[in-house]
């Protein structure tokens, strides 16, 4: 089973960065993709991105393109969600996840993290 935690969350201002973090313990990291979704206050949780194991294979929500950037280093068991000009409308909680596939489906992932917040300030 794998055990992940974020980190990274925060308070920033709108157009501000943060880079999020999503560590991994426990078997079965070999192999897995790793995905970033996010849920904000009264809205259901929705897909960010996606990395494959290889880091080759990267997928995005359209709502985050161009601004977010997800990467992985499998010898520190970590994937990282970059976040660049941010908006009031990205603040959520944000979740990592581990799935046997590249997939945006939220149902394919069998093991989540805590969750970070995240609150930009308009």
């Amino acid at each position: 089973q794998v055990q992940l935690v974020e980190s990274g969350g925060g308070l920033v201002q709108t157009g501000g960065s943060l880079t999020l973090s999503c560590a991994a313990s426990g078997r079965a990291f070999s192999g897995n993709a790793r995905g970033w979704f996010r849920q904000a206050p009264g809205k259901e949780r929705e897909f960010v991105a996606v990395i494959s194991y290889s880091g080759g294979i990267t997928s995005y929500a359209d709502s985050v393109k161009g601004r977010f950037t997800i990467s992985r280093d499998n010898a520190k068991n970590t994937v990282y969600l970059q976040m660049n000009s941010l908006k009031p409308e990205d603040t959520a909680v944000y979740y990592c996840a581990s799935s046997a596939a590249v997939t945006r489906s939220e149902t394919t992932y069998h093991s989540w993290g805590q969750g970070t917040q995240v609150i930009v300030s308009s």
